[in-house]
């Protein structure tokens, strides 16, 4: 088993991500965040409709298109391009550094140390109705699963087949899928947790809701 605190040391030296923004396409461009140390804020809303901080515009035959930012953070940088210039499709403009929320840290520890059920190919998923039934009950970290359990049904192409667990036996810890979305072919499906493992997981889930520091 991984060790979780020391990961979890890990995180906290440099408990962030790094962001490059990008020119979509070539074309004239014209900052609108043009310092570094701006505050800036990715897309929200339900369903993800708002668009972030505007950063800049791009200009291509008359057609002026913004430039949005894709996470919420800070402008640490930016890259050797001047206001007006015309760039390359694929130029890096600036970068942003995006500090990691408590729920982020969580799935970056659960996704090393949990046995990951991927998903063999691009289509929606759901439980089959006797699993689905047991975690409406239980809940999750309650609900055993072991090789050759008919677990999930894939819908694709109006063709739906049952899929059969195959890993580690364990406990289904946690959910990376919504049944009213597409997922791509290679994604995380559960992550299935060993039951000796199980209140190692908890304890450093609980560790990291009562003591990570959100940075704004």
């Amino acid at each position: 088993m991984i060790d979780t605190i020391s990961l979890l040391d890990e995180i906290k030296k440099a408990p962030y991500k790094e962001l490059t923004v990008s020119t979509p396409h070539s074309g004239e461009i014209e900052f609108v965040v043009n310092k570094a140390g701006v505050k800036v804020n990715g897309k929200s809303g339900n369903w993800g409709e708002k668009p972030g901080t505007l950063l800049a515009y791009l200009t291509r035959e008359g057609n002026k298109k913004p430039i949005y930012s894709p996470e919420k953070g800070e402008v640490v940088m930016f890259h050797d391009v001047q206001n007006n210039q015309f760039v390359q499709a694929g130029t890096p403009l600036l970068k942003i550094r995006h500090f990691l929320t408590k729920q982020e840290v969580i799935d970056i520890i659960l996704k090393q140390t949990l046995h990951l059920f991927l998903a063999p190919e691009k289509g929606k998923y759901y439980f089959v109705s006797a699993i689905d039934l047991k975690l409406k009950a239980k809940g999750l970290g309650h609900v055993n699963i072991k090789p050759g359990d008919e677990v999930l049904i894939i819908s694709r192409m109006k063709r739906e087949t049952v899929l059969t667990y195959e890993g580690q036996p364990g406990i289904i810890f946690t959910i990376y899928f919504n049944s009213s979305e597409s997922v791509e072919a290679g994604s995380p499906l559960l992550g299935i947790c060993p039951r000796d493992q199980l209140e190692d997981i908890k304890e450093v889930v609980a560790r990291i809701q009562n003591s990570w520091e959100e940075k704004e």
